[in-house]
């Protein structure tokens, strides 16, 4: 009776542990909660693909943002029937792809399309629908005229991905074009809205100085997608300046009331730098946040 009693408390102990664990994990309605793969393939090289879609699905981060692709199927030695095999198993997404490419180069403009054709081909497998676009080097944007027709480039991306049925959108990044704020709004200036969207990084909008909040504010009938990422100012070194959700400098809830002023429908990618105690223990903080701190003000 004793052994049969204290394997019922045993039993009970370890439901309610499981309960409180879902109940910190994202629920995953309006807003959709991902991750990149960029903190193993940059950080924790040799993880299997496996291993990241379990953490995945553990933590209720559902959506993967592929990074280095191609290259991305040879480094985790898997084809795409196989990758789509693995993600489907787990009731996980293939979100979207960092795509980056000489769009300040009009000689290079067919090049980039072609390029931008075959990553949206390779997402449209998985039912993605999402192009997010990084500038190039800031250094590249130097020469005479390479803004504007970094923009003219923006545009027909734009119509390409329209043509597939995709949405594409700028991702503000440190070191490259469009960094600082006078950058980003001269982007969206010159871009049509209906055709090239945001798909904006918080920790960089953050560390260029810029109010993430009045950032996506100003452009939220814009958002197609967007990183939240948190981060402190001041750090030398850019991947220890990033943080767990919560850990950083960032208002994540006024963010997240601007989501809700316009009802936002869409993903929210939390890609990491910095895992400093294993990428599954920071998405689940991440995710204890997002439960804790945002899903109250809009889920």
């Amino acid at each position: 009776m004793t052994t049969r009693r204290t394997a019922m408390k045993a039993l009970g102990a370890l439901a309610a542990t499981l309960g409180r664990a879902a109940e910190r994990i994202p629920a995953n309605k309006n807003v959709k909660w991902g991750l990149g793969s960029n903190l193993w393939t940059a950080y924790f090289k040799g993880t299997k693909l496996t291993d990241i879609l379990d953490v995945m699905r553990d933590t209720g981060f559902i959506g993967l943002r592929v990074t280095q692709f191609p290259k991305f199927l040879e480094t985790y030695d898997m084809t795409q029937p196989q990758m789509e095999k693995e993600v489907s198993k787990r009731g996980l997404q293939v979100v979207t792809i960092s795509f980056n490419g000489p769009a300040q180069d009009a000689s290079k403009q067919k090049e980039v399309l072609e390029s931008a054709r075959q990553a949206m081909t390779f997402l449209k497998e998985f039912g993605a629908s999402r192009l997010v676009v990084f500038s190039p080097n800031r250094k590249l944007g130097e020469a005479e005229g390479a803004f504007k027709t970094m923009c003219e480039c923006y545009n027909r991306l734009g119509e390409v991905a329209g043509e597939m049925g995709f949405q594409a959108g700028l991702h503000n990044h440190m070191g490259q074009i469009v960094q600082n704020e006078d950058e980003l709004d001269r982007c969206m200036r010159m871009t049509d809205p209906k055709l090239f969207k945001l798909s904006p990084d918080t920790a960089h909008l953050h560390l260029a100085g810029m109010d993430v909040p009045k950032i996506l504010d100003r452009y939220k009938s814009r958002l197609m997608l967007a990183d939240y990422k948190d981060a402190k100012r001041g750090v030398a070194n850019f991947q220890q300046s990033i943080f767990d959700l919560g850990d950083g400098e960032i208002d994540f809830p006024a963010c997240h009331r601007v989501l809700r002023s316009v009802s936002y429908k869409g993903w929210l990618i939390v890609d990491l730098d910095i895992a400093r105690q294993g990428p599954r223990t920071s998405y689940e903080r991440c995710g204890a946040y997002v439960v804790g701190k945002l899903e109250p003000i809009y889920v």
